[in-house]
């Protein structure tokens, strides 16, 4: 399986790669281009150079005689590092620009193309050979001689220079720039494996961490230097809060086990020790029937756990459809709570405030499940408000949402501990364990059906008051 440190490194020894190659035909292409076009200018000003100098000292039309002009014509050749044919009107070699008296240049005859090219155009460059003459590709520049007073055509210069040393720059530089480009293609792989190498271990890292984490080791973070990258470093991020989010989830699913399984225990314990007692005769009979009354209140308590749990997996699943929802006021709704309530607050002699808007608060909302919320709230209010204390209900308008306010004297509750009261089968230990006969169940019903109409629920306590307080978004 490829990895993506040797993606990496392919990708790139073949974009050097690549580079170079063009880079390398580009400059000999330059070079050449280069060459040649200077050859050209250099050969083409010497032909015109030593064409002019024949007509000059060509005056019976016999220039092989002069010795003034091959004095000349040889003088050329050593500084100029080329080679000078002066031919008739024929094309027959009868100059040479060598040491030599009588060269074996002499009497040989050009390509007759080349004499052509040169009585077209009055002048000619080309690169090729010069048959019988020279070995070898050589660059070749031709002008012809043209008589002073005739203005005829009498001879031509031919002006060559040997290829093989401008082959031989050629081939030097092409092995110096083989050469660099492979010490420059090794040291940028060199990086190349550096940094890839960088950057996969840090995702060596994530990938090990999510392996451990699949193992069951929830408590596996990944730490990378901000070195790394800012994708990198984001990845780990992301991978570490996933990781706190799983953990604590875990957490309470492994606290929601334990509690379901001691809530269970509790009443069954007592179910089924009260029943064989009676089975076994050590309850006598005639107080059988108190103890099957202590049987039935157990049973309805473990009936009133199932049906809360299935309400909740329920919303937590379907959510609250739309066709169940109704509009209603949500002051009418929170008085028609408070008055099932009426022995209650009697009993424990509470002062009541009720404050609620002239105009009715309309929202849209499945009726029934609010109710159960503005139920479960006052319900805590009134069982955790001590004899003659204070019970305050309130609603009002904030912007585009409705809030209900449930407020009573008590207790005050620790500030680690409020945002735990809506979580599931949570009891405080100081405000409500005294409720012996809830599940701890109430307050996180509330917050899910309250999140499923897309409102907000929360609590506050200070000073021995405690308020809880959920909104709703509303309608007209």
């Amino acid at each position: 399986m490829k990895t993506t440190f040797s993606r990496q490194f392919a990708l790139i020894a073949a974009l050097l790669l690549v580079c170079m190659i063009f880079t390398g035909v580009s400059f000999r292409f330059l070079m050449l281009g280069y060459l040649k076009n200077d050859k050209k200018e250099t050969l083409s000003a010497d032909a015109a150079a030593v064409a002019s100098l024949a007509e000059a000292y060509d005056s019976t039309g016999e220039l092989e005689e002069n010795w003034d002009f091959r004095l000349s014509l040889s003088l050329f050749s050593d500084v100029g590092e080329a080679e000078a044919l002066v031919c008739d009107e024929n094309g027959f070699v009868v100059l040479c620009s060598c040491d030599e008296f009588n060269c074996e240049h002499i009497g040989q005859q050009v390509d007759a193309n080349l004499i052509t090219e040169i009585d077209a155009s009055g002048e000619t460059f080309r690169v090729g050979t010069l048959a019988g003459i020279h070995d070898g590709r050589r660059y070749i520049a031709g002008r012809p001689i043209v008589a002073n007073d005739t203005e005829e055509t009498i001879g031509y210069v031919i002006i060559s220079s040997d290829m093989t040393q401008i082959t031989d720059f050629m081939q030097r530089s092409s092995s110096l720039f083989f050469y660099v480009a492979i010490i420059v293609l090794v040291l940028a792989l060199a990086a190349a494996t550096f940094l890839s190498h960088q950057q996969a271990q840090p995702l060596a890292k994530v990938a090990d961490a999510a392996r451990r984490f699949g193992r069951g080791e929830l408590d596996t973070r990944v730490t990378v230097p901000d070195s790394c990258g800012e994708e990198v470093v984001d990845l780990a991020n992301a991978f570490n809060t996933m990781a706190d989010s799983l953990e604590k989830s875990e957490q309470r699913r492994q606290e929601f086990i334990a509690n379901v399984s001691h809530e269970l225990k509790t009443p069954m314990t007592t179910i089924g020790g009260y029943i064989d007692g009676m089975l076994d005769g050590t309850i006598p009979p005639e107080k059988q029937q108190h103890y099957m009354q202590i049987v039935s209140g157990e049973v309805r308590r473990l009936s009133r756990l199932v049906r809360n749990m299935l309400d909740i997996a329920k919303l937590q699943a379907m959510g609250v459809e739309e066709s169940r929802k109704t509009r209603f006021d949500l002051g009418e709704e929170l008085s028609d709570v408070l008055i099932t309530f009426e022995q209650k607050i009697y009993n424990k002699h509470l002062d009541v405030r009720v404050d609620l808007p002239d105009k009715p608060v309309w929202t849209r909302a499945e009726r029934d499940s609010i109710t159960q919320v503005i139920y479960n709230l006052i319900d805590n209010a009134i069982k955790f408000c001590p004899d003659g204390g204070r019970l305050a209900l309130r609603v009002q308008v904030d912007g585009g949402k409705a809030r209900v306010s449930v407020e009573n004297t008590g207790p005050t509750i620790d500030k680690d501990e409020l945002p735990l009261l809506f979580d599931r089968f949570h009891k405080a230990d100081k405000s409500r364990s005294a409720d012996r006969e809830g599940w701890g169940l109430g307050l996180y019903i509330a917050k899910t059906i309250v999140g499923a109409h897309g409102g907000d629920i929360w609590a506050t306590s200070e000073n021995g008051v405690t308020q809880f307080n959920f909104t709703l978004p509303t309608v007209r």
